[in-house]
């Protein structure tokens, strides 16, 4: 069997200001604190492409699902300030709420950055009539609060117990979505939806004018929740960093994939993938057609 991603395992985050960054996502957004731990390997700096990088990092839980963040010496670039839900450096957590209502109100009590205008938004009936607001976290990251009604997402959401339930996918904008969708079927992804988003409530919802955007959902091997969402914007069209972001940049966001057979993997891929030890165990650092950061890494245990 040729190599695979098996499941979305989480999504890395770097933060400028970690213990800062910890009390948010569990003050304001219900996460729990697991662990946090130092990285200073060597192999670690080159498999991210900043050789002699250390880290801080804290690992988070929120219901089944995991969240990173990274504290990186050197630190990198704060997130760009001017860039907006189109553009490719973009990429989101949905986290799933219970009442949509009691959720945007305790954000309202942190210092938080909207991204949708008059709060949160309903969707038409094509796309679910799901409700979502997105945000910036204190220092930037784009977030999303999504509520599903009866019957619509993944079956563990509908009786899920709090408030904030969970993280539903990450979504990333990129810049042809015909080619990210070919590199990653060619990873073993699945499509799990696909919509064509437009109109005032998806203008409101991404701060906008005139949104046309392609919404595919894609679902690995082991499925999700979490599962990758690609935005492929037609209007407006998504504007690339420059210079590129590094990989120690707040803007850097990494997918965390755990992956069988890695070699085969990285055998089928374009680009300049290659293996290293990370942990006892095989890893690569590549990025996809737009740019952004796959860490894959064989012989993940499963989250919990």
């Amino acid at each position: 069997m040729s190599g695979r991603v098996l499941r979305l395992d989480r999504v890395s985050r770097n933060v400028a200001d970690l213990e800062r960054a910890v009390a948010f996502y569990c003050e304001a957004l219900g996460f729990q604190l697991l662990v946090q731990s130092r990285i200073g390997a060597p192999a670690w700096g080159e498999l991210m492409g900043v050789p002699g990088a250390r880290a801080r990092t804290a690992r988070l839980r929120l219901g089944a699902q995991e969240l990173e963040l990274a504290a990186f010496d050197p630190p990198g670039r704060a997130y760009p300030a001017q860039a907006n839900a189109a553009d490719l450096c973009f990429q989101h957590l949905a986290i799933v709420v219970s009442d949509m209502a009691a959720a945007y109100a305790q954000l309202g009590r942190y210092a938080v950055g909207p991204i949708s205008q008059g709060g949160p938004q309903t969707l038409p009936p094509d796309t679910g009539n799901v409700s979502a607001f997105k945000f910036r976290d204190p220092e930037g990251h784009p977030l999303e609060l999504i509520h599903f009604p009866t019957g619509v997402g993944a079956p563990c959401w509908q009786h899920a117990p709090g408030l904030f339930l969970g993280i539903d996918h990450s979504a990333i904008a990129v810049a042809d979505a015909g080619a990210s969708l070919a590199f990653y079927a060619s990873m073993g992804w699945q499509v799990a939806g696909r919509s064509r988003n437009r109109g005032p409530a998806q203008d409101r919802l991404d701060g906008l004018r005139g949104v046309d955007v392609d919404v595919i959902g894609l679902e690995p091997a082991q499925g999700g929740p979490p599962h990758l969402e690609l935005l492929g914007y037609r209007v407006p069209q998504g504007r690339s960093l420059q210079p590129p972001a590094a990989s120690n940049d707040l803007a850097a966001d990494r997918l965390v994939l755990a992956v069988e057979d890695l070699p085969a993997l990285l055998a089928g891929l374009p680009g300049d993938g290659y293996l290293h030890q990370l942990d006892g165990r095989d890893a690569a650092f590549l990025r996809d057609p737009s740019g952004h950061r796959l860490l894959l890494q064989a012989g993940l245990p499963l989250p919990g």
